[in-house]
């Protein structure tokens, strides 16, 4: 297939801007549940005024689905969704498995793509993806060139990738910073952006601050590799932005010089960076948006808006226009597609000039204000006869419409409401069992009793097995990129000829890579489970086990109907951020860094940054949650997570869970006894 190119719309101007300077797609969101909930977005009418406006012209319309829900929101979810089918979008865009079940549900019909928020970035999430039925898979930004191609060799569905736009500092879908600081969640479309802030990194500011994607130059390179949708970021971002971006990259696939200083003076941070895509993960790749930036964007804005003020001639007409004595003239176009014929008055007879095709064609060709372009035309002339022009130029903007409105009647996804799931509430034990988590097995103290010992896979070894049993869980990590894939799977397969039972998974690739070596998927926090159809989607993919997100209240858990396993987060430094690009390094990259550092905010309050065998690394909240003097919520199990303590620190930690007791010093109950925005 050719390559699409994919623009961003978060407004009716935005769109405008997009369709008029040539995208073959556009991205825009519904009234709510998609990950930018601060942009205008569309509703009802508009909503579907909008799919209409870019159906009409070619364009396929896929909305942003692409958001955590709740179980109080599944209804409104469905309500939306149903106004999308109407709308006959062509694709939805989603994040959460709540409405992966309610599409296959109400509207299987309706294309599903699987979100970046998804965070899927190695090629066994992207074929349990293609398995599922995903017509497409919008993968991580912080993919090379070479691991695209390697995702996109594994599977036969379509390959999206991001070439334009900003960057998050986190790998996308595992962002909790904006939650934790205020309860507005990324995950939940409303990210406040605190990234942005300055953080120092050893002297060095604005350390969480990467500069936009411009991957222009990288075109061929992708389309090589597989990828077959170009997606430009900014919802969120004016017109002028969004048509200066697609006149950019429409000139690149088209082989000319894209015009990239008017693109960066409309938007930067410092400038552009190839660094994720390029496998140059340096310094480089960070940057701020600056004074001169600014300055930068006041002077090319006021040109920009003529880029967008006239239609993109997107179709061709063939014409075929007859004029004979004493019958109705007539007018038939086609766009080879969808073919419109409308009638006019009779001829009159010719007193002085005849009708001539020049004549007809003069009037027939007048197209500028529409995005039609002239094609072939056909002349049926009698002798003898004349039209006003008048009556052919109306004759021109009849047939015009009626072909408008056919390539505009796209027929609705068939929806069916969804039938209310009644479930019966899982018995929880009184008390929950006790897990352990550790980042490093010299962490773990003396007898400590627990039903679940979890270590990074890194960690886990035939010893500890031999001693520990099939209490011990090995965590995968919470990123495999496409070359670590193969060791990953070897070792739990190794581990799991030895007695290993279980892997903790924190990513959808985790659950498949679990499940190739043979060993029981145990669902972690980070796979963001927020209502009870997640919990019902993963439990048919062999995940009976799960721990709810932290983003969760207790309130909301408390409501939810599983009847697997169910468990949450009751100690640790929750993990803010996931970077591939470390904000920790040097000039000269890692160095000597023992993996352990730390970022400053603006308060001087330190951050931990640790580095994960220097695949990633992870900043985590510097105050711990704990809720071992609080009343839980009816789960089967907690889990104590520790990061950098001592084995005397854990000992204590869990003595005082155990006993119910406060822990002394700073610490947070986190979301679970707030309302996530």
């Amino acid at each position: 297939m050719s390559i699409e190119l994919l623009a961003p719309a978060g407004a009716r101007e935005q769109l405008e801007a997009a369709v008029r300077c040539g995208a073959d797609a556009v991205y825009f969101g519904a009234s709510s549940f998609n990950a930018r909930r601060n942009a205008d977005n569309f509703s009802g009418n508009d909503f579907i005024s909008a799919v209409r406006f870019c159906h009409e012209r070619g364009v396929k319309a896929y909305i942003t689905l692409n958001t955590l829900v709740t179980d109080g929101e599944l209804p409104a979810l469905a309500e939306t969704l149903s106004l999308i089918c109407e709308a006959a979008a062509d694709a939805v865009i989603v994040q959460d498995p709540a409405v992966i079940r309610l599409v296959r549900q109400c509207c299987p019909s309706l294309r599903l793509h699987a979100s970046t928020q998804m965070a899927v970035h190695n090629v066994s999430g992207a074929k349990l993806l293609a398995g599922m039925g995903f017509s497409r898979i919008v993968l991580a930004r912080e993919l090379s060139v070479p691991e695209i191609r390697a995702v996109a060799e594994s599977v036969d569905c379509e390959i999206e990738v991001f070439v334009h736009g900003a960057h998050c500092m986190s790998a996308s879908g595992m962002c909790y910073m904006s939650s934790a600081f205020g309860a507005r969640s990324g995950n939940r479309g409303l990210c406040a952006q605190p990234c942005r802030l300055n953080f120092k990194a050893e002297g060095r500011e604005y350390a969480l601050s990467l500069k936009d994607m411009c991957l222009a130059r990288h075109l061929t390179a992708l389309e090589e590799a597989g990828a077959v949708s170009f997606k430009i970021e900014g919802r969120m971002k004016r017109p002028e932005y969004v048509a200066a971006a697609v006149t950019a990259y429409r000139q690149a696939l088209s082989g000319d010089e894209p015009d990239l200083e008017t693109l960066k003076s409309v938007f930067s941070r410092s400038g552009f960076t190839d660094g994720y895509a390029a496998g140059r993960r340096t310094l480089a790749m960070f940057g701020v948006r600056t004074k001169d930036d600014v300055i930068a964007a006041s002077s090319v804005l006021p040109k920009l808006k003529n880029l967008y003020k006239d239609e993109y001639k997107c179709a061709a007409l063939e014409m075929t226009f007859r004029a004979a004595a004493g019958e109705p003239s007539s007018l038939t176009v086609t766009d080879g597609v969808h073919t419109a014929t409308v009638t006019g008055p009779v001829p009159e007879t010719a007193v002085k000039t005849a009708m001539t095709r020049e004549m007809a064609e003069k009037s027939l060709f007048k197209l500028g204000g529409t995005f039609y372009e002239a094609g072939k035309l056909t002349c049926e002339i009698g002798e003898g006869v004349i039209l006003p022009a008048s009556a052919v130029n109306a004759l021109r903007r009849e047939a015009c419409d009626a072909l408008t409105r056919q390539r505009g009647d796209v027929p609705p996804h068939p929806f069916t409401p969804p039938k209310n799931r009644v479930r019966a509430a899982a018995l929880r034990p009184e008390t929950p069992a006790l897990r352990l988590s550790f980042r490093k097995a010299a962490q773990i103290p003396e007898n400590a009793a627990c039903e679940r010992l979890i270590l990074p896979l890194r960690e886990v070894t035939e010893e500890l097995l031999d001693r520990y049993g099939e209490v011990l869980c090995a965590r995968i990590p919470a990123l495999v990129y496409p070359a670590q894939e193969g060791p990953v799977t070897a070792a739990l397969t190794r581990l799991a000829a030895h007695g290993l039972r279980y892997a903790l998974c924190d990513n959808i690739g985790a659950v498949a890579m679990a499940k190739a070596a043979g060993v029981t998927p145990v669902g972690g926090a980070l796979l963001n489970v927020l209502n009870s159809e997640a919990l019902a989607f993963y439990r048919q993919l062999g995940v009976t086990d799960l721990t709810v997100s932290t983003e969760a209240s207790f309130e909301q858990i408390r409501a939810l109907s599983y009847g697997g396993r169910l468990g949450l987060i009751a100690y640790g430094c929750q993990p803010l951020m996931h970077f591939r690009c470390c904000p920790m390094q040097g000039p000269e990259g890692c160095g000597q860094c023992a993996g352990q550092r730390t970022l400053t905010d603006r308060r001087g309050e330190p951050f931990p940054v640790l580095c994960e065998a220097k695949r990633f690394s992870v900043l985590y909240n510097p105050v711990p949650l704990y809720v071992g003097d609080k009343r839980l919520p009816p789960v089967d199990h907690v889990t104590l997570c520790f990061t950098t303590e001592s084995p005397e620190r854990c000992a204590e930690v869990i003595r005082l869970f155990t006993e119910k007791r406060p822990l002394p010093g700073r610490r947070t109950a986190g979301l679970y006894d707030k309302k996530l925005l």
